[in-house]
């Protein structure tokens, strides 16, 4: 049987895409956005894994050979299966079914999803986000703390205690990144795939990190610091 849902509330992602040139950035998109990706390169394999293995969201390159395979393997019958979002093999978005067994998509291959948009690596992890939001467990508000900050996927604000702090959208999603890998240095490199849908500036990251800072810092003690010439993390002042 399925092994049940990992209880670290970090959704687990099946990337099922023939093609590296867009299974790779995207996985790494993922990963950095606080999602565990496993990639494989065909369906029959996925079949595999999600017999023996419970999964949060499949992203599913619709023009693999095999395909078909997955549309009578079991985990997307049964009620508690996963979301599903489908892509070309270019990774143009194509539509996605939601997870729970409930109406709405025909199944891999089906004619159910309707919608399309750019196939930006941004568009799809924003995709994925939804869905796995969707299908989240009980309990879970959205929200992201490290200390006395807190980040309400929601409303898109954050607070510092009591302190409310007001973001613009590129703030959101750096704080969100910095949130994910709290006590990990990332790169400025890093920091723009997540932020940006196109390669920024070195001085745009660093103008953006230093907005955020002084939101975020304030008047009280440092949670988002510099380390010089590798890139910025958000914790604690000191670090081994």
């Amino acid at each position: 049987m399925p092994k049940p849902p990992s209880t670290d509330a970090v959704p687990d992602v099946l990337l099922v895409v023939g093609d590296p040139h867009t299974s790779e950035p995207l996985s790494a998109m993922l990963e950095l956005a606080g999602h565990r990706a496993v990639v494989v390169d065909c369906a029959t394999e996925a079949a595999v894994l999600l017999t023996g293995r419970r999964f949060d969201l499949v992203i599913l390159d619709v023009t693999l050979p095999d395909v078909a395979e997955l549309k009578s393997c079991p985990c997307f019958l049964a009620p508690g299966r996963p979301a599903v979002l489908l892509l070309t093999g270019g990774g143009e978005f194509l539509g996605s079914m939601p997870g729970g067994g409930g109406p709405g998509g025909d199944g891999p291959g089906g004619d159910g999803p309707t919608s399309r948009a750019p196939g930006r690596v941004a568009e799809v992890l924003a995709r994925a986000r939804q869905l796995v939001r969707g299908n989240a467990p009980a309990g879970w508000d959205g929200a992201l703390r490290h200390g006395d900050l807190v980040l309400d996927d929601a409303t898109r604000r954050a607070r510092r205690g009591e302190r409310t702090i007001e973001l613009t959208p590129a703030e959101y999603r750096l704080l969100r990144c910095l949130l994910l890998n709290a006590e990990r240095v990332l790169s400025k490199e890093q920091i723009g795939r997540h932020v940006w849908d196109d390669p920024p500036t070195d001085g745009a990251v660093e103008r953006l990190v230093s907005r955020l800072r002084r939101k975020v810092n304030g008047e009280q003690a440092a949670l988002i610091h510099t380390r010089r010439g590798f890139g910025y993390w958000l914790g604690r002042a000191t670090r081994p």
